[in-house]
C-alpha cells in the first residue's frame, strides 16, 4: 500500500531544533583571468568544425568565456587540457546558454585536463552518448554553498559506457558527481567534497563507484531510483571500498530537487533501488546515519508512476567500516534528521526502513531470499529497522522499531555492477 508520508510525526518536538553545519558562501572569484574575444571565438568554432578522430587542445591559462561551448554528433573526439589546475575555463560572466561545456550524440569521446567553473547551470552535460572518459578534471563553483550554483558539476545522462576517473567536483547545488539513466557506470578514484550530494547514481543499470571520497558534503553517496524518468528500474550497482567522510555539511539544495531532503549527516542512502551491494566502505564522522536504506515514500514526495517501484529489494551491506566517534547530536534541519534524533535516539551506522513490496511479503512479514536486505560483518554497528510496512500512519512511526540484525544475516550473489576490477 502506497503511504505519502512526510516525517513529521516529531512535529512535538519542534521546539527544539539544531542547526546544520554553516554555510561558507562566498563572492565568486574570477581574479587572474582574462577575457579574449578572439580566444573564445576559435574555440567555439573548433568545437563546431572538428573532424572525427580529431584533438581539441586547451591551452594552459586562466580563461573567461562568455558563451557555452557545444559539441554535437562527433566521433573519436578528444577535448583535452594541459591539467585541471593549468587550464582553467571560467563561465562566470556567461551571458548565453545554461552549460559550460555540453556534449551530446556523440559516441568514443575523452574530456581530459582542465577545469570547468562557475557556470550558470551545469558545468559539463552529456547528453546521448557512448563510449565516455572523463578524466583528470576539476569542476567546482567559486560562490561556495550557494543554492544558486548550477545543480551538476558533472552531468552525464542518458548515456552508455561512461568511466570517469581522477576527478575533482565541488560546491553543486545538487549532485557533484551525477550520472543519470546510463548503462554500464564506472566512477573512481573521484574527489567529491561541499557539494549536496557528492556522488549520485540515478536510475542506471550496472555501476561501479569504487575507490572515491566523499567528504564534507551533504550527503556522500546516492543511489537512487526516482519515477517519471524514461529509464526506470535503476539496478546491479557496487558502491566499494570508498572513503564517505564527515558529510555533515549545510543542504543548500533547491527546495524543488530530491536532494533537498537529505538530511546533513549521511553517509550512503539507498533510495528504491534493487540489487545494490556495498562493502568495504569506510563511513567516518557523519553525524546522522552512515547507510540509510529506504523506499521512496519516505522522502514526503509524491508521484504518479505506474511503472515505477518505490521499494528496495537485494541489497547487500557488508564488511563497511564505521566510526561515530566525536558525533553529538544528529542534525535535525530535515525530518528524516529529526526521526533520527528524537524517534531513534541518535545516530545510527545502518537503518532501513524495512518496507518492501506488498506483493512480496507474507503473512508474517517476511519476503522471499532473493529479495532481502542482507547486513553482515560491519562490526559492532548501531542499527535500526523502523518496520515501515506496519506503520498505519504518521502517530505511529516509530512505534514499530527494532534492533535485531539477526533478521539480516543472509548474503547475495551476482551483483556485478560493472564488472569493474
Amino acid at each position: 500500500m502506497k503511504r505519502n508520508v512526510f516525517i513529521t510525526t516529531i512535529i512535538c518536538f519542534t521546539a527544539i531544533f539544531f542547526c546544520s553545519c554553516g554555510s561558507d558562501k562566498k563572492s565568486p572569484d574570477a581574479s587572474g583571468f582574462t577575457y579574449s574575444e578572439d580566444f573564445q571565438n576559435k574555440l567555439l568554432e573548433q568545437c563546431i568544425t572538428a573532424e572525427d578522430g580529431s584533438t581539441i587542445e586547451i591551452p594552459e591559462g586562466k580563461f573567461l568565456l562568455k558563451k557555452p561551448l557545444s559539441i554535437d554528433g562527433k566521433k573519436h573526439l578528444t577535448i583535452k587540457g594541459a591539467g585541471a589546475g593549468k587550464s582553467v575555463l571560467s563561465f562566470l560572466h556567461q551571458t548565453e546558454g545554461g552549460e559550460g561545456l555540453l556534449v551530446t550524440n556523440c559516441n568514443d569521446i575523452t574530456i581530459q585536463g582542465f577545469t570547468i567553473q562557475d557556470a550558470k547551470g551545469n558545468n559539463l552535460k552529456l547528453l546521448n552518448c557512448d563510449t565516455i572518459a572523463i578524466r583528470d578534471m576539476n569542476s567546482t563553483w567559486t560562490s561556495g554553498s550557494d543554492s544558486t550554483n548550477g545543480d551538476y558539476a558533472y552531468y552525464p545522462v542518458q548515456c552508455k559506457h561512461l568511466l570517469m576517473e581522477q576527478c575533482e567536483a565541488s560546491y553543486s547545488s545538487d549532485a557533484g558527481i551525477y550520472v543519470g539513466q546510463t548503462i554500464n557506470v564506472t566512477v573512481r578514484n573521484c574527489y567529491a567534497h561541499n557539494n549536496v550530494a557528492g556522488i549520485e547514481i540515478e536510475n542506471c543499470i550496472n555501476s561501479d563507484v569504487y575507490k572515491c571520497k566523499a567528504e564534507n558534503n551533504t550527503g556522500g553517496i546516492l543511489v537512487f531510483d526516482t519515477p517519471g524518468l524514461p529509464l526506470h528500474n535503476g539496478r546491479n550497482a557496487r558502491i566499494y571500498d570508498n572513503d564517505c567522510i564527515s558529510n555533515n555539511g549545510t543542504n543548500f539544495g533547491k527546495v524543488s530537487s530530491m536532494v533537498s531532503t537529505v538530511p546533513p549527516g549521511t553517509g550512503i542512502i539507498v533510495l528504491a533501488t534493487d540489487s545494490a551491494d556495498l562493502y568495504n566502505n569506510r563511513i567516518f564522522y557523519n553525524k546522522t546515519v552512515g547507510i540509510s536504506v529506504i523506499c521512496f515514500q519516505l522522502t514526503g514526495k509524491p508521484y504518479n508512476d505506474s511503472l515505477f517501484g518505490p521499494y528496495c529489494n537485494t541489497i547487500s551491506i557488508h564488511d563497511n567500516k564505521f566510526d561515530s566517534k566525536a558525533i553529538s547530536m544528529p542534525d535535525m534541519s530535515k525530518d528524516m534528521g529529526k526521526l533520527v534524533a528524537l524517534g531513534l535516539k541518535g545516530y545510527k551506522d545502518i537503518i532501513v526502513d524495512g518496507s518492501a513490496d506488498p506483493k512480496l511479503r507474507d503473512n508474517k512479514g517476511q519476503v522471499p531470499d532473493d529479495y532481502k536486505i542482507c547486513i553482515r560483518n560491519n562490526g559492532d554497528i548501531k542499527f535500526a529497522n523502523l518496520n515501515f510496512w506496519e506503520v498505519k500512519g504518521e502517530s505511529d512511526i516509530t512505534d514499530h522499531v527494532d534492533h535485531d540484525l539477526s533478521k539480516f544475516d543472509c548474503e547475495h550473489a551476482g551483483i556485478n555492477g560493472n564488472g569493474s576490477n
